[in-house]
């Protein structure tokens, strides 16, 4: 496994490394605040924080001087930091394999969609829409908020198998050169895959080697809720602490599962929040060829909990630095 997670920062670096006159044309994200990666001169490591208080809120207020990283288990130095508030670009990546082809579903998920949306800047942040079963299809690109994503939706029709781990992947990549700072993946599905090619150990090491969040959103269907509560207390519980969380987490995002009106509101909120005020740092890397696992805490704030991407991988090669995936850390 280890060969093949190396095997595959090898092609991220050469996708990543795209010169720009190579890339597609479209409008994007303002880069108003750079992200802080791969200096001139010195390579650096670009690293994305969301913290949370002991109920679970966003906390947006702390300075370079409150956070402690940790590279490898030895201390790092943060060369540069930023929170300043600014714009999203989100890439909704909505399920239409078979297993969604219910209409209370397909209807479950246009409403996640809806709440997501209205948390969206007008015209500032950006939104992209992006379906899947087998294969993955780009529907709209990214363009300023809320365009037309409702609208395309409901042309959306579910048919065939679901390959979710490789349709992450896909879309992460995609996000990766087309968004701005604060950008994530914004998956609705209901959490079935049977035919990815990627395992989500995988899918975690492409997300988190270019430091793209995902959030996984369940989609359960109003019949669902109030049916049957095997679904509700054992299927979701499984995916929750099953592969598809474990990704989530790995790559600095989470797993959400409204089971209500109000949770699926106070969740779209809470993500948006979140991405909008991310904590932006950049450290020089260590020189050690390998995996690097990465901690923050707050020594000061025993009380937060620090969500980051887990980790990356400096290759044997001299002069390019990737990074990669592994236990998501919490403090």
């Amino acid at each position: 496994m280890k060969l093949r997670l190396l095997a595959l920062f090898g092609a991220l670096v050469a996708v990543v490394a795209v010169p720009a006159a190579q890339q597609t044309t479209q409008q994007v994200p303002p880069q108003n605040e750079p992200r802080p990666v791969f200096k001139a001169s010195v390579a650096r490591v670009s690293l994305a924080a969301t913290v949370r208080d002991k109920r679970g809120k966003p906390v947006t207020s702390l300075t370079v001087d409150d956070f402690h990283l940790l590279d490898n288990g030895q201390p790092a130095k943060i060369l540069e930091f930023s929170r300043a508030e600014a714009p999203v670009g989100i890439a909704l990546l909505t399920d239409i394999s078979g297993s969604m082809d219910v209409a209370e579903k397909r209807a479950a998920s246009k409403q996640t969609a809806r709440q997501l949306l209205a948390w969206l800047k007008p015209g500032e942040d950006f939104v992209g829409l992006f379906a899947f079963d087998k294969t993955l299809v780009e529907v709209q690109p990214l363009r300023p908020a809320p365009g037309d994503v409702l609208k395309r939706m409901d042309g959306l029709e579910p048919y065939g198998k679901t390959s979710l781990f490789d349709a992450i992947a896909d879309t992460g990549q995609r996000v990766a050169i087309t968004a701005g700072p604060r950008r994530a993946v914004v998956v609705l599905t209901d959490g079935y895959d049977n035919a990815s090619r990627m395992s989500a150990e995988e899918v975690s090491a492409i997300a988190s080697s270019i430091d793209v969040p995902v959030y996984v959103i369940v989609v359960v269907s109003p019949f669902d809720k109030a049916g049957s509560k095997t679904l509700i207390d054992t299927d979701l519980q499984a995916l929750r602490e099953g592969p598809l969380g474990h990704l989530a987490r790995w790559t600095g995002g989470e797993i959400i599962m409204p089971v209500s009106a109000e949770d699926l509101a106070a969740a779209t909120q809470q993500l948006v929040t979140e991405l909008r005020h991310q904590y932006l740092m950049a450290f020089e890397p260590g020189g050690q060829p390998g995996w690097h696992p990465l901690e923050v805490r707050t020594p000061r704030r025993t009380d937060l909990t620090v969500r980051v991407r887990s980790g990356y991988v400096v290759p044997a090669r001299t002069g390019v630095t990737g990074q990669v995936a592994g236990v998501s850390h919490q403090r």
